[in-house]
């Protein structure tokens, strides 16, 4: 479970890039978050992962203040950032021993899984090449596994599906469903509004740093009778903010 309880982020004195956002993603559920570009998205995700500094309020993973216990807030989620240009010079299989060092991972069980995951994301045979030499999609797939490695029970994954092949795009997807209907929690940002209509359990949607909805798709179609699809629910509650 991720509790944000009253967060606020601002770069500019007077400015609230994030204002006062109260959210709750819950254990077995797919939560989608929504938004214009700079809406404030991608700033509440680097908090919750302890990247940004938090000025107001706080963040609990499974009840661990990523402010004051940020270590044992952090091993207990994985993260896919908004970009996969990371740890170039290294190759593959460096990079995924890295991680396993950072989670402590055991020899059998990293080595393990390292190889499940590599050719479920059709990325083995490339592990001893350096990430610099891959494709977008193939960074994409390494930093998947990288997040996935530790079997975190909480996945905060900003933009996963950038740059993926169909195939590996389809695959994610269904282990994000497998994760949530475990009983563990999946939070993930995305433009893809089909993809969120069809995915996620509930959505919420920042709107200029604040929180505008949050609910189902069925209850935003109750808000707004007259519209059918999330993308023109969307546009509805994005504008009406305006």
């Amino acid at each position: 479970m991720i509790e944000i309880k009253n967060v606020s982020k601002s770069y500019v004195k007077g400015k609230k890039s994030v204002d006062s956002l109260n959210l709750e993603i819950k254990d077995g559920e797919i939560f989608g978050f929504l938004g214009p570009n700079g809406a404030g998205k991608t700033t509440t995700i680097r908090m919750i992962t302890g990247i940004l500094n938090i000025d107001e309020g706080d963040i609990l993973i499974d009840g661990k203040s990523i402010k004051s216990e940020p270590l044992e807030a952090k091993r207990n989620f994985g993260f896919v950032p908004d970009s996969p240009d990371m740890f170039l010079k290294l190759k593959g299989i460096e990079y995924l021993m890295f991680m396993a060092d950072v989670y402590d991972i055991p020899q059998e069980k990293r080595k393990e899984k390292i190889e499940e995951l590599t050719k479920k994301f059709e990325i083995y045979e490339e592990l001893n090449n350096q990430i610099q030499s891959y494709s977008h999609g193939m960074r994409q797939k390494i930093v998947i596994c990288g997040a996935l490695l530790s079997e975190p029970k909480n996945w905060i994954l900003d933009e996963p599906m950038t740059g993926l092949d169909p195939k590996s795009s389809y695959d994610l997807k269904e282990m994000m469903k497998k994760h949530a209907k475990s009983g563990k929690a999946v939070f993930f940002s995305t433009h893809i509004l089909e993809v969120a209509e069809k995915l996620c359990d509930r959505v919420g949607i920042i709107h200029k740093g604040k929180l505008v909805f949050v609910g189902t798709f069925d209850e935003m179609k109750q808000r707004f009778k007259e519209e059918t699809s999330l993308e023109k629910l969307f546009l509805e509650i994005t504008e009406k903010e305006d």
